[in-house]
């Protein structure tokens, strides 16, 4: 993998957003994110913790978004190296330094949205680089993880939180894992239209599963108290229009800090970076792009290392971050959302839903 150049470029200057990151910021968190990936591909929380598949792919994306695009493919082949025969890739991995494989995952589960969430990435990183070859390759990847996925849905239409390490099945849904397999699905039957490759369970099993999240929150274990349960289901595209607006807002003053950010659990005063990030995501995709700017400028003084990283939570009761510790997942949402924001093609296209089909409508069903 080659260098990052030393100044900023056409794409760093993109991502830049006034009053939140300027071109030399941006820049600064891309080296960060680049410096922690391995040689093999590989992006570990940071170097010395483990990697996990969501959060690798997480900030394989953003290093899209910056234009690293060979970094992002490295990432990529990783993941198809490391793909169980069942399509599957186990909930975590150690770091490992670079040359040395990491061939003993820390934790054998294998969890729906951390495998479902390579759709994502793939129909990202083509949008972002136009590659057929490299959509090509790693069709078989996708395929054969929506089917792992898809094999844990319940006849509600809810999906089952992980296979167990011991291999029994744990078939209690969470709502925010099920919204982001929902937007994986619909990445993923992206792809198969691009290649003239219709799955038409696929869009059955994706149109069940946002009737689910849209009508049935029995059917989801009751994570009231977490900030992802509250926005996941707009981010990941289920709830839209008045629906996603009246959920916000619902939800606003219970988890949304002012001036500080999103708490993670509710009321615990505790703001995280990847949950601010996310619910600015979340808010530029129902057109609230103010409400998103406020968002990750508050968590700039507070979060933004001066090496460019993002700490993963601040304490506001004892002005403390906590853990310490700074990790590519973070900074990966926080480009992500500026991304958006300022109108890169393939991050509008995947958190947008612009071109992504919705599955087949099951709404009119129980």
């Amino acid at each position: 993998m080659t260098a990052l150049g030393p100044r900023p470029g056409p794409r760093t200057e993109r991502l830049a957003l006034p009053g939140v990151l300027s071109p030399e910021q941006v820049l600064r968190t891309v080296e960060g994110i680049a410096a922690v990936q391995r040689a093999d591909g590989a992006i570990p929380w940071f170097r010395g913790h483990h990697l996990d598949p969501w959060d690798h792919i997480e900030s394989a994306m953003a290093l899209d978004a910056a234009g690293e695009h060979e970094r992002a493919t490295a990432a990529y082949r990783w993941l198809a190296r490391h793909q169980n025969p069942d399509g599957s890739w186990y909930a975590a991995y150690p770091d490992t330094p670079d040359g040395v494989a990491a061939t003993d995952p820390t934790d054998r589960g294998r969890e729906s949205n951390f495998c479902a969430y390579v759709a994502v990435g793939a129909w990202h990183h083509y949008l972002s680089t136009g590659d057929d070859a490299f959509l090509d390759g790693i069709w078989p990847t996708v395929f054969a993880a929506v089917e792992f996925v898809l094999g844990l849905q319940q006849s509600g239409g809810q999906i089952g939180w992980r296979h167990r390490a011991d291999g029994t099945v744990d078939s209690d849904a969470l709502l925010t894992g099920s919204s982001s397999v929902y937007q994986a699905l619909r990445c993923a039957l992206a792809i198969a239209e691009h290649r003239e490759e219709p799955q038409p369970d696929w869009e059955l099993s994706a149109g069940l599963l946002g009737h689910a999240i849209r009508h049935h929150p029995e059917r989801f274990l009751d994570k009231h108290r977490y900030s992802m349960d509250w926005y996941y289901p707009v981010l990941g595209g289920a709830v839209t229009g008045a629906a996603a607006k009246e959920r916000i807002e619902e939800g606003w003053d219970r988890f949304v800090v002012p001036g500080l950010g999103v708490r993670c659990v509710s009321p615990n005063p505790w703001v995280t970076g990847g949950e601010s990030c996310e619910l600015a995501l979340a808010l530029w995709v129902m057109g609230e792009s103010d409400r998103a700017v406020d968002i990750l400028r508050w968590i700039q003084p507070t979060l933004r290392a001066e090496d460019g990283m993002y700490w993963t939570g601040y304490v506001f009761e004892d002005d403390a971050v906590w853990p310490e510790e700074r990790t590519t997942w973070t900074a990966g949402s926080l480009l992500l959302a500026v991304a958006a924001l300022g109108g890169d093609e393939a991050t509008t296209a995947v958190f947008g839903g612009e071109g992504l089909p919705r599955g087949l409508d099951s709404d009119c069903c129980g």
